[in-house]
């Protein structure tokens, strides 16, 4: 391989590295305690937690997937430069907010989104299907041809709608848009896969353990370290 090969190559796993570095801490530092991990994490207490994970952990990398694949596409829709403005804006902005919701946070330790997510589905169907009332969901099974778990289908549309427009998905938006696409949706797709099996594995137990605002804290101090890379380093 002649230098300028070489030199590409090298240059082409870095990039991959990197983004999936980037993309590995990030959905850590944002998943652990987010909607979408305490979905996994409760539901996993009531039902088989190889369905929930299944459902839970297919939602979250096809919507990895699609969030790289628009953050790649977005510099051939519109120049480069300002995708690149607006990735960077992104990230102060999610750390800046992650900062000062923690800091304002002080004493206040409960989980906000586990008390969220658990009147959800004791007001949906996770509630009627621990009751016995089972109508719905052998509706939906019915209409998929008894094919897919209505637990599944639960934990995969409940997951993939919550994740849906969170800050995660337009991080990873970001990142894509401005660093290897691949590595993006190989670090985030990993990231995703150790959050939720944390989640289905004890994840109530765990969160009880950790303090919400030392992990909203961690969160933005990485988001603000993204975008300060982001200014200084231009592709």
């Amino acid at each position: 391989m002649d230098p300028a090969g070489a030199v590409g190559v090298a240059a082409s796993e870095g990039g991959f590295l990197e983004g999936a570095f980037k993309s590995l801490m990030m959905i850590i530092m944002s998943e652990i305690g987010d909607k979408t991990f305490f979905i996994a994490a409760v539901m996993a207490m009531k039902h088989s937690r190889v369905t929930v994970l299944s459902g839970a952990f297919g939602a979250l990398a096809v919507m990895t997937v699609l969030s790289a694949a628009l953050g790649y596409l977005a510099p051939n829709l519109i120049p480069k430069k300002y995708t690149h403005l607006a990735a960077t804006t992104l990230f102060f902005f999610f750390g800046g907010r992650l900062l000062w919701e923690s800091l304002r946070s002080a004493g206040e330790e409960s989980w906000s989104e586990l008390a969220e997510v658990e009147a959800e589905l004791s007001g949906l169907g996770d509630s009627d299907y621990k009751q016995g009332n089972k109508k719905k969901f052998n509706s939906w099974q019915r209409k998929l041809g008894g094919l897919i778990s209505p637990v599944l289908f639960e934990a995969f549309t409940l997951t993939f709608m919550a994740e849906w427009g969170d800050r995660s998905q337009l991080a990873t938006i970001g990142l894509a848009a401005q660093t290897n696409v691949a590595g993006v949706t190989a670090g985030g797709i990993i990231g995703h896969g150790l959050c939720t099996g944390l989640a289905v594995c004890g994840g109530r137990h765990f969160a009880t353990s950790l303090s919400e605002r030392a992990v909203g804290i961690c969160g933005g101090i990485l988001f603000l370290l993204f975008g300060l890379h982001s200014l200084l380093v231009e592709d």
